[in-house]
């Protein structure tokens, strides 16, 4: 699956400057990981995000959310927005940060467990 070169760069310009941030070819799409766990990445011309169960389930009750299905299974934690909720800078800088604060609440992966990924550009 091709992924949006626009909303990547987005994101690029979003995460620049933290710590640990890489890029990986995963799930068919691009993804953004620190310290090894996934952030949020770009499915098509969707952004995905990793928020956790709790900040998942209310963000579901926004427009334009919907669950991430692995295995035809919804993930309790992880989301995809479309395109009309992160259109502008300010809304898709929010929908990060979410993330980030969310991926800040887990330990860093082993060196090495994200191998095959890169530093981000």
């Amino acid at each position: 699956m091709a992924y949006d070169e626009q909303l990547s760069g987005r994101l690029r310009e979003v995460l620049a400057g933290r710590e640990g941030i890489s890029e990986r070819r995963m799930f068919g799409g691009l993804m953004f990981l620190q310290h090894g766990n996934l952030v949020c990445g770009v499915m098509g011309e969707t952004l995905l995000l990793r928020l956790g169960e709790e900040q998942a389930t209310a963000a579901l009750a926004e427009p334009h959310v919907r669950p991430m299905e692995m295995a035809r299974r919804p993930s309790r934690s992880t989301v995809y927005v479309e395109p009309a909720a992160c259109a502008g800078d300010v809304e898709l800088r929010g929908w990060v940060e979410r993330a980030l604060g969310f991926v800040a609440t887990l330990p860093a992966k082993e060196s090495g467990s994200d191998s095959g990924g890169g530093t981000m550009r």
